[in-house]
């Protein structure tokens, strides 16, 4: 499933993410390749595209928001998972919309 998939993202936003959150893009693209990835519909972006949420494990628990154009999956910022978030990714269990990418 991974390697079918094609990632995307702004250089320059990766980098200003990196220096605010610690997390470059290129690392966070890693969460895909994760089983237990849980995601959710990203209903307060408010923007003109469907923006998703993901959460998965690449050395510690990643927040991931994305959108897809064209088959392509551009990553538009992440960031290390808050402890509650966390629980909810090593929970498992459906909440406030989250549930598991892969069942």
């Amino acid at each position: 499933m991974f390697d079918e998939l094609v990632f995307e993202w702004d250089t320059e936003k990766s980098h200003a993410n990196q220096e605010k959150h610690g997390v470059r893009f290129e690392a966070a693209r890693q969460i895909f390749k994760d089983p237990f990835r849980m995601e959710r519909e990203d209903v307060d972006s408010g923007g003109a595209e469907e923006r998703w949420q993901t959460m998965g494990l690449y050395n510690d628990v990643l927040f991931v928001v994305y959108t897809e154009r064209a088959g392509t999956v551009r990553i538009i910022s992440a960031r290390v998972a808050e402890p509650f978030e966390r629980r909810i990714y090593h929970g498992g269990g459906e909440i406030h919309g989250w549930r598991r990418a892969y069942p």
